[in-house]
């Protein structure tokens, strides 16, 4: 007879442990400078997650002592479990990284140097596997090219190809689409996207906005060396979105026309629009009593639109706020 489990065990059995855990992680270069303060961060296994901030906020520095590039002064960091200080073979082999720069060999062949990655970690050759991957990335046909050759965008597709050559469980991409044209730029979303549904855990830094909002599950954004946000990305833009309705009037105006002072307006357009600003958690509240009341006091108005506050907007807003109104 089975005996079903207790409601905590069942709950229990259903927390899954995070692929990345940063906790309390600081680091203080030798210059006195601070990069990172009190970094706590958790990355679940298969997400996209994209960590927004600045220059200069901590980005590169988190991400570079996650890969053994640079040592933490303190705090812990574990990829599948292991301490990358305690166990760093085990550790680095889970992780691929594209740094920002297109750190290639020009001589050899995109084929020599995605095999060449692939051995520096240890694993066993495995042709099948290197096909599979320069085939995913649209480079099969450039395999036997020198890098020297190849354009930007294709450097950057070798980039990842080598850091996908050892089979990580976890790919950090550092500006991953940067310099490269919009219609390569969806091309490669869409790339990242499938080592995702292939297992991937995806952990990306981007200057796009649009490139955070359309492709990440949660989104973090880091100011001044620490985490100040940790958010579903749709979450995220419905929490924190603003909506915005724009009047375009018939008549200018020079002020708010008096009756509306019960509704934050702003006159712009050279006083052919009225802009009303709401919060978009709360739906439509306002919307028509102020319609309604605008017909009321005789105000023609030609059109209106409505706009919904994006994920850069949010992430200026929050910045500012952090930095005392500067980015």
């Amino acid at each position: 007879m089975a005996v079903a489990a207790p409601d905590g065990l069942r709950c229990a059995l259903m927390i899954v442990p995070p692929i990345l855990a940063i906790s309390g992680l600081t680091k203080t270069y030798a210059t006195g400078v601070g990069a990172l303060s009190g970094v706590d961060l958790q990355i679940r296994e298969g997400e996209i997650f994209a960590l927004l901030g600045p220059n200069g906020a901590g980005k590169t520095t988190l991400i570079n002592i996650v890969c053994g590039i640079v040592t933490r002064t303190s705090g812990e960091v574990r990829v599948a479990g292991h301490d990358i200080d305690r166990e760093f073979r085990a550790a680095r082999t889970l992780i691929g990284l594209v740094p920002q720069e297109l750190a290639t060999d020009a001589f050899e062949t995109v084929w020599a140097t995605v095999s060449f990655s692939r051995s520096l970690f240890g694993r066993p050759k495995d042709p099948g596997f290197v096909e599979k991957v320069l085939r995913d990335l649209s480079l099969w046909d450039k395999r036997d090219a020198k890098i020297m050759t190849l354009s930007g965008g294709m450097k950057r597709r070798v980039m990842i190809a080598k850091a996908l050559a050892h089979e990580p469980k976890v790919l950090f991409l550092d500006e991953p689409t940067a310099g490269v044209d919009v219609a390569l730029r969806r091309d490669m979303w869409a790339q990242i996207r499938g080592l995702r549904e292939h297992g991937v855990t995806i952990i990306l830094t981007t200057h796009y906005i649009e490139e955070a909002e359309q492709m990440a599950d949660r989104i973090g954004i880091i100011s001044k060396g620490e985490i100040i946000l940790v958010e579903e990305t749709a979450t995220l833009v419905a929490k924190l979105g603003k909506r915005q309705l724009t009047l375009t009037l018939q008549d200018p105006v020079a002020a708010v026309p008096d009756g509306l002072g019960e509704w934050p307006l702003v006159v712009t357009g050279d006083g052919y629009q009225l802009e009303y600003t709401y919060d978009a958690s709360q739906g439509q509240a306002g919307v028509p009593a102020l319609l309604r009341r605008i017909t009321e006091l005789g105000i023609g108005f030609r059109d209106l639109a409505t706009r919904q506050s994006s994920l850069e907007d949010i992430f200026v807003s929050l910045v500012e706020a952090r930095t005392g109104g500067t980015t």
